[in-house]
């Protein structure tokens, strides 16, 4: 059994409502029709893109031979989903089949997702910086371990399964910069810093603090409600001054890396009045049903954790040196990955 990383950003929650992975290169068509292994695919790939570099085209070969050829059923997936930063985990049932109907990324293998959504945080800096790795689809070795015991903790709960991780994690081998630093790679790992000390750093009332600091770095007026009292919404914001004209924005904040569920969501809905708009804030993900609440009500919007962290970087310097002392950032020059 090998250990898969496989970097796809163009699909969404296809990948795991239809249970498979998939690559681009849509234009070769069927891999199987392309004999001579990764020497025919090198052919191709140059007839296809004369102007392309030796370089890259043997990158790219490599890929689709370890997608087509060196991935086995039984293998374990690790599936990195940026849009809200978490991993999902999963195992190949199948062999390489070509999608001819499907729209885009046709070249696929079905997997049968395990564990779904997980955190970033869970894991150690180490082993995120090897699934960061720049190939589409690339092998894990270092620190397998980690994302093992993630997929066979019995219980699914975060904590069972951030307690499992941190079991084998200290047995883990240190990152001895398996890859040279990029671009990239620094600014996921900025991103991971800053979620990690946002979770780790602050309490929930904190949160609601920080919050309402990021919302008036935005441009708006905003206050924390009485905290424990405040009935669904922790934080009250404003375009105007005074925060007497419409409309007012109603905002809950959930202070953990996990998914919200759609009830929790209709909780803050149920709070929202004619013309007033509700903003919901958390450092996770959110559920299908919680998203498809988000695309039928008007004036609802879900921020993910990965939308707080965009926001954080685009407004650092804006920011009390209250909350920046938490998350230390300073600008760099650092080498593009096309270098």
């Amino acid at each position: 059994m090998n250990i898969w990383g496989i970097h796809n950003d163009t699909l969404t929650s296809e990948l795991i409502d239809e249970g498979f992975v998939s690559l681009g290169w849509d234009e070769i068509g069927d891999l199987r029709d392309v004999p001579n292994g990764r020497e025919g695919l090198k052919q191709l790939l140059a007839s296809l893109y004369p102007d392309a570099k030796w370089r890259s085209i043997a990158n790219q070969a490599g890929v689709l031979y370890r997608f087509r050829d060196e991935i086995r059923a039984g293998d374990v997936i690790i599936a990195p989903y940026r849009p809200d930063s978490t991993i999902n985990l999963g195992v190949v049932t199948g062999d390489y089949f070509f999608a001819q109907e499907a729209h885009t990324h046709r070249h696929r293998r079905s997997v049968e997702w395990k564990k779904v959504g997980l955190p970033r945080t869970l894991f150690s800096q180490a082993s995120l910086y090897e699934i960061g790795s720049a190939i589409t689809v690339f092998m894990v070795r270092k620190h397998s371990s980690e994302f093992l015991a993630a997929l066979d903790s019995i219980d699914p709960s975060i904590d069972a399964v951030a307690s499992a991780i941190d079991q084998v994690s200290e047995q883990s081998p240190e990152d001895d910069a398996t890859d040279e630093p990029r671009a990239s790679r620094i600014e996921r790992h900025t991103r991971d810093f800053v979620l990690e000390a946002l979770q780790r750093n602050l309490s929930h009332q904190e949160f609601e603090e920080f919050t309402a600091a990021l919302l008036r770095t935005l441009g708006y007026q905003a206050r924390v409600t009485q905290y424990s009292q405040d009935g669904g919404v922790d934080v009250i914001a404003h375009r105007d001054p005074l925060g007497v004209e419409p409309p007012q924005i109603k905002v809950q904040c959930k202070h953990r890396t996990g998914t919200i569920s759609a009830p929790e969501v209709q909780q803050l809905v149920g709070t929202q009045g004619p013309g007033e708009l509700s903003l919901f804030v958390t450092l996770g993900a959110y559920s299908r049903d919680a998203l498809m609440i988000e695309r039928q009500r008007p004036g609802l919007r879900l921020l993910t954790g990965e939308d707080v962290v965009t926001l954080v970087l685009e407004n650092y310097s804006k920011l009390p040196e209250r909350w920046r002392a938490e998350m230390p950032l300073t600008n760099v020059l650092v080498v593009a990955d096309e270098a």
